[in-house]
């Protein structure tokens, strides 16, 4: 893996474990110094996130995570409200294998919040629940639509979301495991619609609010757990 794939990739772990937050500054230098790395190969990482939608530069002021607005959160679910339920209906019955590994992710999703000790993982974990989804269906176009989509997410949801529904979350995904088991895909279509519209439901444009520290780069980037294939 190359360096910038490597620090492009860090900074969206990062952000879909809420180390870095929407208005986070993602300084060059301090970037460099982590990676021990050019400059130019953090600005070509930095590049290549800034294309996919997750960090923006600022004229004078260098790169920041970006903030997005209420209408774009809204625009967000959306998006995923047209291509999960879609993604269920249109694939076949999942194997067997692909359904134990899908209740596994289900398992740790629940014992870590039973903890709840790690906002960080908890997150990380429920929104590769989507990923995971869409790798079980056999389809690299999705599954990388639904990575960025999940670091999106995660992103809108620290700015506009309560933190405290995890454990309804890991019941829908339970739900729709179950469905998929059953072989009823129209039914895990509706779960999939029912949990996507719920959150999408709890957005709430008063809650927004940023948290900006350039000291906390350095820990916000220390390794994370890889995800399962090494892209979740």
């Amino acid at each position: 893996m190359s360096a910038k794939v490597t620090i492009a990739d860090r900074v969206m772990r990062s952000i879909l474990a809420r180390k870095l937050r929407p208005g986070e500054r993602l300084g060059e230098k301090e970037l460099a110094e982590l990676f021990g790395v050019s400059r130019t190969l953090v600005r070509e990482a930095l590049l290549q996130l800034q294309a996919r939608g997750f960090v923006e530069v600022r004229s004078r002021l260098g790169w920041y995570v970006v903030e997005p607005s209420f209408e774009e959160a809204r625009e967000t679910y959306a998006a995923r409200r047209i291509l999960e339920p879609g993604m269920l209906r249109d694939a076949g019955a999942p194997l067997q294998s692909v359904i134990r590994g899908l209740r596994q992710h289900v398992a740790q999703e629940r014992a870590v919040i039973a903890k709840n000790s790690n906002a960080g993982e908890r997150s990380v974990l429920l929104a590769e629940f989507h990923v995971c989804l869409a790798q079980a269906l056999g389809n690299r176009f999705l599954t990388q639509m639904m990575e960025d989509l999940s670091a999106r997410t995660t992103l809108v949801s620290a700015l506009y979301q309560s933190q405290n529904e995890a454990q309804h979350s890991n019941e829908d995904h339970a739900a729709i495991v179950e469905a998929l088991a059953d072989g009823d895909m129209h039914r895990a279509e509706h779960l999939m619609r029912a949990h996507i519209d719920t959150l999408a439901n709890r957005l709430d444009e008063t809650l927004a609010h940023t948290g900006r520290s350039s000291d906390r780069l350095k820990a916000a980037l220390t390794p994370l757990r890889m995800l399962r294939g090494g892209k979740g």
